[in-house]
């Protein structure tokens, strides 16, 4: 029998099959094969300062690619560190392929040095969770992790390898498996007939587009289905951008903790149409509480079983061509420009009070203010969780999918500084800003190191405020008191600069905006710190908590 090399070059070549640019990961003792290979192969490996920031990187390049982002570690604490960014991927609906070394079958079966049972530890995380049993099954289980990654719903999957399957030889004739697309079925025109009638028969009907619709690249006949019938549009948190937030029938975002403006447009809709839309971006019971809304569920999956979510028509196939048939379909218009010119006019005053607000430390919204006049409409931001994510994800007027992002379905702190490396690899041509508080930035910050190393200009913004400022917003709102949260800092310039980044300190409101210009225009990684107030927390749930219906 003819053999080439070992398995890990017949892994490295399925890999290059699957179109696969990046590896995100640290090598171990047990995948040193593989990693050796990449060397002479078409992919790049990106070492990482840890594995969860391995994760988050192939998170974010699958998400803006929509092909599988790969992170690699080595067997037991390396697999382990990858699970934060593996379950975020998994919840926020993001095609990855997480790879990770194991022991030997030779001794897996016993209590032995650094063995885990991973395959089990990955199952309640991931759509798939396997161990290649021998190097020969290696092109059919590649194949197969990619295909269900990349399947709507996207998610994670989990091989692992051992270490005597990763060096073993394989035969000649052994090659990776051709790569078939799954393709969106053609929507069903009977399901087509009843979605029309029930929109036909609707006073107030109103969309809500979330992160499947990004996923899917319907912006464009999202926007022919609300101008064709008159229908304002919300998304969701992950969804923004989706719908232009400058468009006349744009809502606005749904996801904030209080009853928002964008709330009392959906209050008032007796149809609700879910474009890509997914539970757990946001909870079904705050926009139909009373469970009274019909519901038309437009997605590629079906949808999950909920009280407060009980579809009356669904449309399972291609957005695009479904939400096309439907609007024509439809012989109806609508009126629904008034509430979101109402709802966009307030925001907007918001925007224009955060950009008059010169105190120091700055107001959040003078930040997202000044965020906005810096980035381009197709420049990327990426807003770690906590308060910043709800400053960023309400306010921040989003115009392209894929341009404001989120972690939703976990939230997972610390994911914004890995991902923003991972955001500027995918889209080279972007500007790519990470938004992330002191709390959050110090979770995954050796990940600048990398960004320098690699030579990957980002920027990264800290809003500082010495605590964990979205707990303390809660504990204020629910307790009426705040406790456990405050924590020192480093001297952030210093510790930027200590990475070989630039660091850039902000002293005054004015400074803000030119700072963040300048940085951005960086052919490196820079770091700028902002003091922050976030007085104007409890000042906004305050003045949300008594709102009465405005319009």
């Amino acid at each position: 029998m003819s053999t080439q090399a070992d398995a890990a070059r017949l892994l490295v070549r399925i890999l290059e099959a699957e179109g696969v640019e990046y590896v995100f990961g640290i090598p171990g003792e047990e995948n040193i094969h593989f990693v050796d290979a990449l060397n002479d192969s078409s992919i790049r490996y990106v070492l990482v300062r840890h594995e969860q920031g391995a994760a988050f990187m192939a998170e974010i390049y699958g998400r803006l690619t929509g092909r599988a982002g790969v992170a690699s570690a080595t067997l037991g604490p390396g697999a382990i560190n990858l699970q934060l960014g593996v379950a975020d991927a998994m919840t926020n609906s993001t095609p990855v392929v997480a790879i990770s070394a194991q022991v030997g079958l030779d001794r897996i079966y016993k209590e032995s040095h650094q063995i885990i049972d991973l395959v089990s530890l990955f199952r309640p995380i991931t759509k798939w969770s396997e161990l290649a049993p021998t190097a020969e099954a290696l092109p059919e289980m590649v194949r197969k992790a990619f295909k269900t990654a990349q399947t709507e719903r996207p998610g994670a999957v989990y091989l692992a390898i051992p270490e005597d399957v990763e060096s073993a030889p394989v035969p000649a004739t052994l090659k990776p498996l051709a790569v078939n697309v799954v393709r969106p079925q053609e929507p069903s025109p009977a399901q087509i007939a009843r979605a029309a009638d029930v929109i036909a028969m609707a006073q107030q009907p109103v969309v809500v587009a979330g992160h499947g619709a990004t996923r899917a690249h319907a912006g464009e006949a999202l926007v022919h289905f609300a101008e064709t019938l008159g229908v304002p549009v919300a998304t969701t948190f992950n969804g923004k951008g989706v719908f232009p937030d400058d468009h006349r029938l744009a809502l606005g975002a749904v996801g904030f903790m209080r009853h928002d403006y964008v709330n009392f447009g959906l209050d008032r809709a007796d149809v609700l149409i879910t474009v890509g839309y997914e539970l757990q971006e946001f909870d079904p019971v705050k926009i139909n509480p009373d469970g009274d809304k019909k519901i038309l569920h437009i997605h590629q999956s079906p949808a999950e079983v909920d009280d407060h979510y009980t579809v009356t028509v669904g449309i399972q196939g291609d957005i695009s061509r479904t939400l096309r048939q439907l609007a024509d379909s439809v012989h109806r218009r609508f009126a629904g420009a008034g509430t979101g010119e109402k709802i966009r006019d307030l925001l907007r005053a918001e925007l224009e009070q955060g950009r008059a607000e010169d105190g120091f430390p700055l107001s959040p919204r003078r930040v997202v203010a000044d965020i906005r006049a810096a980035m381009g409409r197709e420049d990327i931001v990426l807003a770690d969780t906590g308060a910043v994510k709800m400053w960023m994800a309400r306010m921040y007027p989003t115009y392209e999918p894929n341009t404001l992002l989120v972690s939703n379905g976990l939230s997972s702190m610390g994911f914004a500084v890995p991902g923003a490396v991972a955001a500027k690899l995918a889209r080279p041509d972007r500007r790519v800003l990470a938004a992330t508080g002191d709390g959050a930035f110090l979770m995954n910050s050796q990940e600048l190191e990398t960004a320098v190393r690699e030579n990957v200009p980002i920027t990264v913004l800290i809003w500082e405020d010495g605590a964990y400022g979205l707990i303390g917003w809660k504990m204020d709102m629910e307790l009426g008191r705040s406790s456990n949260i405050a924590f020192g800092n480093p001297d952030f310039v210093a510790y930027a600069e200590s990475f070989g980044a630039r660091g850039y300190r902000v002293t005054s409101a004015d400074e803000l905006l030119p700072t963040l210009r300048k940085a951005l225009t960086d052919d490196g990684v820079s770091v700028v710190t902002v003091p922050v107030d976030y007085r104007a927390n409890l000042e906004l749930t305050d003045q949300l908590g008594e709102l009465t219906d405005p319009f």
